[in-house]
C-alpha cells in the first residue's frame, strides 16, 4: 500500500472549513466537559477555566505565526498545506479565545471581589484587552465582507500587528513562568515557551533567507562570524532566562521613568523578547552584503 502525503493533504476533510470544524467541535466538547466538572460557583473555579481555555488557544496562534515562515524555509507539501489552512487555524484560535473571553466576563462580573483581589493586574489587563481588540477585527476582515473595507496595506498592517501582539502575550506569560517569579514551573510552561520561541525564531530565519535571496549577495566572512556569534548568544539567552532575568530587569528599570513605564506600556521593558532581538540583529548582520557586493 503506497503512502502519498501530497494526496492525503489534499483530502477535503482536512482542509479549509472541514479542518476548522474537525478541530473546533472537539475543542468545544472538551471545554463543555471540563466546564461541567468544574465548580463555576466560585472564583477559583472560573479562573481554572480561563487557564484551561488558554491552553487550548495558545498552540493555534503559534501555528499561525510560524505558517508562512515554515513554507519559506521548507517548501514541501506539508508546509503548503499548513500555509493554505492558516486562516482556519487562526479561526480555531478565535474559538478558544471566545471561551476565554466568556470566562473572563463571568469572573469579573459575578466574582468581582475575587477578581480584583487575586486576579486583576492593570498591566495584564492592558495587554489582554488590546489582544481582544485585535481579535474580532482580524476575524471580520478574514472574510470578503470585512476585507473589502480595507486597502491591501491596511489589511496587512492589521493582521501582522494583531498576530504579533497575540503571539507576544502568551509567549511572555510562559517566559515569566520559567523565571524566579514562578518557583514551580510545570511541563506545559516549557512546552509553550519553546513553541512560542521557535515560532518567532522561524520568522526571523525566513526573513533572513528571503532577503538574502532577493539581494543575491553573500556577506563577508567577518559579518557571518559576528552575526553567527550574536545568533548563538541569543539562543543561549533564550535557554538561560532563569539566571539573567532578575539582574536584567533591575538594570532596565533602574531609572524612575522606566519603572513608571512598566506599569503602563505592555510588556515593558521587553525582557522576554531580548533573546529574539539579539537573534534578529545577528541575522541582519549575517546576511549583510559586503561593500563590494552592495556597489554592484
Amino acid at each position: 500500500m503506497s503512502f502519498d502525503l501530497k494526496i492525503i493533504l489534499k483530502n477535503k476533510n482536512i482542509n479549509t472549513w472541514r479542518l476548522f470544524f474537525l478541530i473546533s467541535i472537539p475543542m468545544c466538547i472538551a471545554m463543555i466537559i471540563n466546564l461541567v466538572a468544574t465548580d463555576m460557583k466560585s472564583g477559583p473555579g472560573v479562573s481554572s477555566m480561563i487557564q484551561y481555555s488558554v491552553r487550548w488557544a495558545v498552540p493555534f496562534i503559534f501555528l499561525v505565526v510560524a505558517a508562512s515562515s515554515v513554507h519559506i524555509l521548507f517548501q514541501n507539501s506539508f508546509s503548503a498545506w499548513w500555509l493554505r489552512n492558516r486562516k482556519y487555524i487562526g479561526l480555531c484560535f478565535a474559538v478558544a479565545m471566545s471561551w476565554q473571553g466568556l470566562f473572563i466576563f463571568i469572573i469579573s462580573y459575578f466574582f468581582h471581589d475575587y477578581y480584583y483581589a487575586d486576579v486583576y493586574f492593570l498591566r495584564d489587563e492592558l495587554e489582554g484587552s488590546i489582544g481582544y481588540l485585535f481579535l474580532p477585527a482580524m476575524v471580520v476582515t478574514s472574510f470578503n465582507f470585512g476585507r473589502k473595507h480595507l486597502s491591501s496595506k491596511q489589511w496587512k498592517l492589521l493582521h501582522k500587528s494583531g498576530i504579533y501582539f497575540l503571539w507576544a502575550y502568551p509567549f511572555s506569560v510562559y517566559w515569566w513562568n520559567l523565571t524566579p517569579y514562578n518557583p514551580d514551573p510545570v511541563a506545559i510552561d516549557y512546552v509553550f515557551y519553546w513553541a512560542g520561541f521557535t515560532a518567532f525564531a522561524l520568522r526571523i530565519a525566513a526573513w533572513g533567507k528571503k532577503n538574502q535571496i532577493q539581494e543575491k549577495t553573500n556577506g563577508s566572512i567577518l559579518y557571518k562570524v559576528f552575526g553567527g556569534l550574536l545568533i548563538a548568544l541569543g539562543l543561549f539567552m533564550s535557554a538561560t532566562g532563569l539566571y539573567w532575568q532578575e539582574g536584567m530587569t533591575a538594570f532596565l528599570t533602574s531609572t524612575n521613568w522606566s519603572a513608571n513605564l512598566e506599569l503602563w506600556i505592555p510588556f515593558w521593558p521587553f525582557e522576554p523578547y531580548l533573546s529574539l532581538l539579539v537573534i534578529a540583529l545577528g541575522t541582519m548582520i549575517y546576511i549583510k552584503p559586503n561593500d563590494r557586493s552592495s556597489m554592484k
